[in-house]
């Protein structure tokens, strides 16, 4: 089994001094667990939904190997949240249901939702385009995990965020993100080979 991992920097790990992040963390617990999987971890700092879009598809194609199942886990929306780099919440809507349909033809999909910042500002946005990107969800049904009320109500999340640059957090945050989304029923499903009849 494939799995992409596509997102900014928060899916790329950027901040943990470990330089797993959660996705890494994920592969780990997988192949502990005895799945046959190879990982890629394609999040890039300051990427938008816009760069993904842009992206995605070509990196998923270089990636197919023979007969493969190929498995495409999304998380965004930060970058497109802040004020310097962001999108007008019209157009994260408009990029992730094109990425998410463009999707269909290259594997099956998941979404986990974007995590909060350090300042309350920032972080009412990202909940904003959270919110939107989790009703494109429902509506293309892709399950979506969202985890920025767990992160927001951790002292010890925060307390990275604060101690760092505001927006990724140290090794227990990101180990937090792992957590998350290792007990998600979709995740877990995800991980099991297709059957056969």
């Amino acid at each position: 089994m494939i799995l992409c991992f596509f997102g900014d920097s928060l899916t790329n790990g950027v901040g943990d001094p470990q330089a797993l992040g959660w996705a890494g963390r994920l592969l780990a617990a997988a192949r502990a667990a005895g799945h046959d999987v190879t990982g890629y971890n394609l999040g890039v700092r300051r990427h938008s939904s816009a760069a993904i879009l842009a992206r995605f598809e070509a990196e998923t194609r270089c990636r197919v190997y023979e007969d493969q199942p190929m498995r495409l886990l999304f998380s965004f929306g930060v970058v497109d949240a802040l004020p310097k780099a962001g999108l007008p919440l019209e157009q994260t809507i408009a990029n992730t249901r094109q990425i998410l349909e463009r999707s269909r033809a290259l594997g099956q999909a998941l979404f986990v939702g974007p995590a909060p910042a350090a300042d309350r500002r920032s972080s009412e946005a990202i909940a904003e385009r959270g919110t939107a990107i989790a009703a494109c969800c429902r509506e293309l049904g892709v399950p979506y995990l969202d985890i920025f009320p767990e992160l927001q109500a951790s002292e010890l999340y925060l307390d990275e965020l604060v101690g760092g640059d505001g927006i990724h957090p140290g090794q227990a945050g990101y180990s937090h993100i792992f957590r998350l989304v290792n007990v998600w029923d979709a995740w877990r499903a995800w991980l099991q080979p297709p059957t056969t009849k």
